[in-house]
Parts: C-alpha cells; sequence; structure tokens
C-alpha cells in the first residue's frame, strides 16, 4: 500500500523498537521518513538503511535529538525541513520509563521520564503545529501513548502519569486545531514485543503470567503496532481526531470480568 507516497514525517525515537517498526512501514507507504535518536547513531543508520530498501526512490536521514531540549528539538526540525522543505507528520514515539516504589522514587528520574513522555511530546507537537500553520495546509500529528493512559501500574508513577497527560494533550490539541486541518491523535498499546520487554519475554513464566492477562492470549508485535499509526496517519483516518485507539489485545477491557465474578451469575 502507498496511502502516504510522498507525504514528509518525523518519528522520534526510531532507532528501535516500535519507533523503528513504524518508520518501515512508513517508507513502505511511500513516505519520506526522519528518523530521530538520542543516542545509538549506528543504530539509527542501520533503521535508515532498511527504510531506504523499503522506498529505494524516497528520501530518509537520522537527526539526533534529545527531545525533552527545547533548543535541540527547534534544531532537530530545522534541519528535517531542511533537507524536506516541508513536514506533514508527526510521529511522537520516544518514550522511558524507570521502575521505583512511589515512596522511594527519586524525583531526577520522576523529572526525566515526565521530561522525555509529557515535555517532549508538547515541545514536538509544538513545532510541528506551528509549521502546519505557517503553511495554511492539513498536517497529523500521533502519539504513542500506553493502555497505562487509563490503566494504573503501580511502581511505575511517573511513566502512567506521563501517558495520562499525554491523553488529555492529544484531546486538547486536537480541538484547538481542529478547524484548522490539523488532527491529532494517538495510539495505546498494550504489551508488545520489543527490546524494552524482554526481560520478561525471554523469561517463559514471566511471559505466561504476563499473556494470561492479555483476553488475545499474546502480546502484540511491533509491526502491528505500525500498522495503526500508519492507519492514523493516513486520510483513511481523515475524520478522526482527539482519540486514542487501543492496540492492545483486549487489555482496556478488564479481563478479570471474563469470569463473571461480581455479578452471581
Amino acid at each position: 500500500m502507498t496511502r502516504l507516497l510522498g507525504k514528509n514525517v518525523l518519528i522520534t525515537g526510531a532507532s528501535s523498537g516500535i519507533g523503528e517498526a513504524i518508520a518501515i512501514r512508513f517508507a513502505q507507504e511511500g513516505a519520506n521518513v526522519a528518523i530521530n535518536y538520542n543516542s545509538g547513531a549506528d543504530r539509527a543508520e542501520a533503521v535508515r538503511a532498511k527504510v531506504t530498501q523499503e522506498n529505494k526512490q524516497g528520501k530518509s536521514l537520522t537527526v539526533k535529538a534529545n527531545v525533552a531540549d527545547e533548543q535541540q528539538v527547534k534544531g532537530m526540525f530545522a534541519t528535517v525541513l531542511k533537507q524536506f522543505g516541508t513536514l506533514d507528520i508527526l510521529i511522537n514515539n520516544s518514550g522511558i520509563q524507570k521502575p521505583a516504589a512511589s515512596d522511594e522514587l527519586d524525583m531526577a528520574d520522576f523529572d526525566r521520564v515526565l521530561g522525555v513522555n509529557l515535555r517532549g511530546s508538547f515541545l514536538c507537537a509544538r513545532e510541528a503545529i506551528r509549521h502546519f500553520l505557517s503553511r495554511k495546509a492539513k498536517g497529523v500529528i500521533v502519539n504513542n501513548s500506553s493502555v497505562h493512559e487509563i490503566i494504573p501500574k503501580p511502581k511505575y508513577a511517573p511513566y502512567s502519569m506521563s501517558k495520562g497527560g499525554l491523553e488529555n494533550m492529544t484531546r486538547t490539541l486536537a480541538l484547538e486545531y481542529a478547524d484548522r486541518n490539523i488532527r491529532v491523535n494517538s495510539v495505546g498499546p498494550g504489551a508488545i514485543v520489543t527490546p524494552i520487554n524482554m526481560a520478561w519475554i525471554n523469561d517463559p513464566k514471566a511471559k505466561a503470567e504476563v499473556e494470561s492477562h492479555i483476553p488475545m492470549g499474546r502480546a502484540g508485535t511491533a509491526e502491528e503496532i505500525a500498522g495503526v499509526f500508519a492507519f492514523l496517519a493516513s486520510d483513511d483516518a481523515s475524520y478522526i481526531t482527539g482519540q486514542t485507539l487501543f492496540a492492545c489485545g483486549g487489555l482496556t477491557l478488564y479481563p478479570e470480568f471474563r469470569v463473571a465474578w461480581s455479578s452471581g451469575e
């Protein structure tokens, strides 16, 4: 499919995991792809090589930036716009987590998680919106959220809080700019096979425990999530804004209620 033919897209945190899968899928859909990374230049270049393989006629570049840093974000957008000329789609994918009991949480770690996941997403969205408005052209922003924007996650309070904030940011920006042809949506992945989750993926007992809570009975793949991003970024979703599309195998369906233990029936 080539639903994004000729579109220029910037994907943050695209050197691995879901971000990498999005970059490859968007190249397959015909887009020109800018791959943001904060560390691991070699890995980012490897992703770029895959992108080029999937869309030999397209353009691609890698651009280093810490999305939590305002000046680096502005520099990243300047680099992408210099190379591509315009930007049509922003994918806010960068995200980190730092597990700790809330009573033991170091505030430096709290600030770092919120800085990347929420502040960084807003900084990038703001720059993208400024560009869209300057062109008087339609634009699309898709944020990578999580089921934990609505499901609490003990020992991951900053992560859950950042995703809850991202949900409100998505809705607020969507409402604020809907009349100017700017769509803003989010994807809410569940348990996905990515490098950040290898601790339980490689442990059969832990993997079975995780998957026991998923109604579909399995973890998802990064490629499945990338397909959802491609849909929301495309004109197939032209009448959708301000929404989170959960791609979670049913995790948001209150899976413990598969057995009607509370109703007496």
